[in-house]
């Protein structure tokens, strides 16, 4: 596996689970770039997602929970999952409709019960869970060297080696490692390890982190157009986030990170109580068309799980179930066609 966010963590548990041997690549620190920075919003039904991504992420949202709990029972960690649900503030030209529905009947009640200390305002809401994913990270690290996944760390993966067109093993910066099979897992660093070039680039993200004055101040995830609000079970409460096209700079920015502060203070006057407690720019894994990379490559012995944008947390599940079915050469149970590392070439 190239790659330890939660994508090849994921897989590599499972693959291990199966009996595989299975060796983790890391070029830093395990769990530490995308999965790290990301906000963990399980977004399973949105207007921005693809189409053709809907199917897969509705089935990796059901498997959430089991998920969790696997990692749970095999860490000893909690992961923070949270089912409170989502409210969400739509624009003010789709202020009056979603699907169909008025908005004042998709409230499970009124919103100065659900959430007092939210601005009044039209809003609906959507049973979606949360997850925290440094703590589901870190678990899935516990759960990986409990399960036997072995880790290589800090020694980035320089090219994958062949010998007659077929996959041997991988060369990294210090070493070389012999494996019969290969998965490409690095994220927005995909593309750089010969001998295909995967067309993902890296979005940057910002994000803050708020001390909540108590730790009960917002139960649900708010999503508006200005910001995202993500309470943790714990009194932070994380908000977020750009999508800028800043190549590998993962320096965050004064002025954005105060127009952050200043969306989640509109919408929760009460946060003005609340202390910041950090900062942090991360690099989701983009691709020319938004959709993940996975699948089998035209090189024998190598595959492709990455690309997953802003849903690398959400798919994790899915993924690394699909993966596991295609590696072993068995059919998968959804349509990768879409997915397909050969639509690049």
């Amino acid at each position: 596996m190239v790659g330890g966010g939660i994508i090849g963590l994921s897989l590599a548990i499972a693959l291990r689970k199966r009996s595989a041997t299975v060796l983790l690549v890391e070029r830093g620190q395990p769990g530490r770039e995308a999965s790290h920075a990301a906000g963990g919003m399980l977004v399973d039904c949105s207007l921005e997602t693809p189409s053709a991504l809907q199917s897969m992420a509705e089935a990796s949202a059901r498997m959430y929970p089991q998920f969790a709990h696997e990692i749970e029972v095999e860490s000893g960690a909690k992961v923070d999952l949270r089912d409170d649900g989502t409210l969400v503030i739509p624009p003010p030209e789709h202020v009056h409709e979603r699907r169909g529905f008025p908005v004042s009947e998709l409230l499970t009640a009124p919103l100065t019960e659900l959430e007092p200390e939210l601005i009044e305002q039209p809003a609906f809401y959507l049973r979606e869970r949360s997850v925290d994913p440094r703590s589901l990270s870190s678990a899935a690290i516990k759960a990986a060297k409990h399960v036997g996944v072995d880790f290589s760390s800090g020694d980035p993966v320089n090219s994958v080696s062949l010998s007659d067109g077929r996959v041997t093993g991988v060369v990294t910066a210090k070493t070389s490692f012999l494996a019969s099979k290969v998965v490409n897992c690095a994220g927005a660093w995909s593309g750089q390890i010969p001998p295909h070039s995967f067309p993902t680039r890296p979005v940057k993200g910002q994000m803050l982190c708020l001390a909540m004055p108590t730790r009960t101040l917002l139960r649900h995830v708010i999503r508006s157009p200005k910001a995202y609000l993500i309470p943790r079970s714990d009194g932070r409460l994380l908000v977020g986030a750009t999508v800028e096209e800043a190549g590998f700079d993962k320096r965050t920015d004064l002025d954005t990170i105060q127009r952050l502060h200043r969306a989640a203070l509109e919408l929760v006057p009460r946060l003005r109580d609340a202390r910041i407690l950090e900062d942090w720019a991360g690099l989701r894994p983009g691709t020319p068309d938004g959709l993940p990379i996975l699948g089998a490559t035209a090189t024998p012995g190598y595959y492709a799980a990455t690309g997953h944008f802003r849903d690398g947390i959400l798919l994790a599940p899915i993924t690394a179930k699909l993966m596991c079915a295609v590696i072993e050469g068995s059919q998968p149970e959804l349509d990768l066609a879409a997915f397909s590392p050969s639509r690049f070439l």
